[in-house]
């Protein structure tokens, strides 16, 4: 089993900035071949934010986050952190954690996940 617990969340202006952060633990974590940000707004699906494919450390951002968004690994702490830059009132959302053995692209494939952490941007 892969626990994870995200934290960091909260309420900021527009144009403000929160760390997200995820801190995994379990046995099954250090197989995890994928980990990855999601978030849902109400009344919206589900969407990927980011991932890293860890194997190569590659990362991959949304259309919507890119160039505002980091997403990092600390191997040394088991976290996995994503910098959130110029905040917008569509971000505002519940962000979720979630690791997986393969294909990141792939929502489905994501075994575990956290309980999330809300983010509301005001405008």
């Amino acid at each position: 089993q892969v626990q994870l617990q995200e934290s960091g969340g909260g309420s900021v202006q527009a144009g403000g900035s929160l760390r997200l952060s995820c801190a995994a633990s379990g046995d099954e974590y250090r197989d995890a071949g994928c980990m990855g940000w999601f978030r849902q707004a109400p009344g919206k699906e589900r969407e990927r934010v980011a991932h890293i494919y860890l194997a190569v450390g590659s990362a991959y951002y949304t259309d919507s986050v890119k160039d505002r968004f980091t997403i990092s690994r600390d191997n040394a702490k088991n976290t996995l952190d994503l910098q959130m830059n110029s905040l917008k009132p569509e971000d505002t959302a519940m962000y979720y954690c979630a690791a997986g053995p393969t294909l990141c692209a792939q929502q489905g494939a994501y075994k575990y996940w956290g309980q999330g952490t809300q983010v509301t941007v005001s405008s």
